[in-house]
């Protein structure tokens, strides 16, 4: 069996269904839940018995430790982090908390138990970090894209936190032997996807007849992966990754955000027209731009393709359909997740940006 960490959040959700969808090995899943976990995107895991689900902190070393000498998992897969730039932005307390102190205290957790494993265990442990290529800083329109040598030039709370976590992940493996293996991938998108990030965000304010914000200019560029294609990637790399690697997992699909949200307007205006016959389109508006915002982020994903095999089955146009179709026909999924505090936290971020 497998621990997975922040599985019951957007990726490490896909991930778990996904895994479920390859494989019969059973998972414990550690999530917090906070507001972006939510058991309902494992619902159909309610009765499954290969599916442990533990609601608690990666933080908590005493849980973490009697976790993985209870059920003596194979590998640990860490999705739990707190993610939102904005969020960050607003309160990065958080984000230190979770992502350095609480990935210290999974890395102390798994350390312990790793050095009590038999030697065959021990050789074939892996530790799988999950991370971003946002602690690359932001890129220049002709630089090349982010490789895994690229100097750390992160640019706010969240990716500072994300870095740091990246740089414990690497000293445990330098300092320890802990066989660790960190992946970082571009923006994800897919089913499941909380509604503050930019491409649920515009198909909820859309079908609601609200206004589409769109930061500053909306150039500013991203590399686009599809979610599934990321769960494919890391197995793979919990596969076949050398441990004390990195590999980074694009879509290589570069696209600006306001084209984005007018790809998104396009499916919308084919798919669930409005009444007045109108195109979404006309519900965006351009707001105030969030403070240090990069400019442009790209990944060089051809490591990973060269020496394990793996790249993306989708490309950004049939990706970004399937998101489309299925938050149109997941409404009530919608609805479930749009909590008081989820509307205050909206209204709190957009704010005086108009």
């Amino acid at each position: 069996m497998i621990l997975v960490t922040g599985g019951a959040g957007f990726i490490g959700s896909n991930f778990v269904l996904d895994w479920f969808a390859q494989s019969d090995e059973t998972v414990i899943n550690l999530d917090k839940l906070t507001y972006a976990g939510n058991l309902e995107n494992l619902a159909t895991l309610k009765n499954d018995p290969r599916h442990i689900f533990v609601r608690g902190d990666i933080g908590d070393a005493q849980l973490v430790g009697k976790l993985l000498a209870e059920h003596r998992p194979r590998a640990a897969v860490n999705f739990a982090a707190e993610s939102h730039v904005d969020r960050s932005i607003h309160g990065p307390g958080d984000f230190i908390q979770t992502n350095i102190v609480g990935t210290f205290h999974l890395l102390e957790a798994v350390r312990a138990y790793w050095y009590g494993l038999a030697d065959a265990e021990k050789s074939g442990f892996r530790f799988l970090h999950v991370s971003t290529d946002e602690v690359y800083g932001s890129l220049a329109k002709d630089e090349p894209a982010f490789s895994e040598t690229r100097r750390y030039e992160p640019n706010s709370p969240y990716s500072a936190s994300k870095a740091a976590s990246d740089h414990l992940v690497r000293a445990y493996h330098h300092t320890y032997g802990l066989p660790v293996l960190t992946t970082n991938c571009s923006n994800n998108y897919g089913p499941y996807h909380f509604p503050e990030k930019l491409i649920p965000l515009m198909i909820v304010n859309a079908l609601a007849g609200k206004s589409l914000p769109v930061y500053g200019d909306g150039q500013q560029i991203r590399d686009w992966l599809y979610v599934k294609d990321h769960c494919a990637a890391i197995r793979c790399v919990l596969t076949k990754g050398k441990p004390g690697e990195v590999y980074n997992i694009g879509g290589w699909n570069e696209k600006a955000n306001l084209d984005i949200v007018h790809t998104v307007c396009a499916l919308l205006d084919e798919l669930c027209s409005r009444a007045d016959g109108k195109s979404y389109r006309e519900q965006i508006v351009f707001v105030t731009d969030r403070p240090g915002h990069d400019r442009r982020y790209a990944i060089d994903a051809r490591k990973i393709e060269r020496e394990l095999g793996w790249k993306p089955l989708e490309t950004f146009e049939t990706g970004i359909r399937k998101t489309v179709k299925w938050y149109l026909e997941n409404q009530d999924w919608v609805s479930s997740v749009q909590s008081g505090n989820y509307r205050q936290w909206v209204e709190k971020n957009y704010a005086g940006r108009a």
